[in-house]
């Protein structure tokens, strides 16, 4: 019996959320599940020197030398493929997967979003533009959000939250590294852990397709009581 899943992680930048995962592994937070490819889109993402430095293997497939998306996701299913790759962690990866490639790992993809979804998630809601929304609406409570990933940006099911409380003196980058010290870098490992878990437990199960998150109500399934 497979003692640990297999997990590649998909990159664009500093890879704050990676190191997150490499530390949980060394202190055996992660004892389902073992990192073995570290994927970019982008050649000077500083994650992929994070990665080298824990003896991860790595590799860089810019979508600017691809002829279209079709290639840019073909280019790194080989080397998920290659890799053995089982669960793959969305962690700061600035390009939109298609349908046809979550299709291929259902329930083994999953992300971090700097928000309690459904609240400034989907299309546009990425990086400081979450917490600068966030602000201007003037919500009082934020957080992060770990959920596995379908054909609908931030729409699969969700797996883990936590919340972040919203200070008077706040800007978007105070809150971004708040939301990323005390949710992200948190909850990230917990729920990669507990997705390598049920896979080692119930891979069939686990690999049932995701459901959508639901976002909005119908009068129908309002009961007066």
């Amino acid at each position: 019996m497979k003692d640990t899943v297999n997990i590649a992680v998909l990159v664009s930048g500093g890879g704050t959320n990676l190191q997150a995962l490499i530390n949980a592994q060394r202190k055996g937070l992660l004892p389902s599940g073992r990192i073995v490819l570290v994927i970019s889109n982008r050649p000077d993402a500083y994650a992929l020197t994070r990665a080298a430095n824990a003896g991860i293997a790595t590799a860089v497939v810019p979508k600017t030398a691809c002829s279209g998306q079709q290639e840019f996701e073909a280019r790194i299913l080989r080397l998920l493929e290659e890799a053995g790759a089982e669960l793959i962690v969305l962690a700061g990866f600035l390009s939109i997967l298609s349908q046809d490639f979550t299709d291929r790992y259902p329930r083994r993809i999953i992300n971090v979003h700097p928000s309690l979804i459904p609240a400034f998630c989907g299309k546009g809601y990425f990086g400081l533009h979450v917490h600068e929304a966030a602000l201007l609406r003037g919500v009082k409570v934020t957080g992060a959000t770990v959920h596995f990933v379908n054909e609908i940006p931030d729409g699969g099911a969700i797996i883990m939250q936590k919340a972040v409380t919203v200070r008077e003196d706040d800007t978007p980058k105070s809150l971004q590294a708040r939301v990323m010290r005390q949710a992200e870098w948190k909850i990230l490992p917990a729920a990669v852990e507990q997705v390598c878990a049920g896979l080692l437990a119930a891979p069939a199960a686990a690999a049932e397709p995701a459901k959508p998150v639901r976002t909005g109500w119908r009068r129908k399934d309002m009961k007066l009581r």
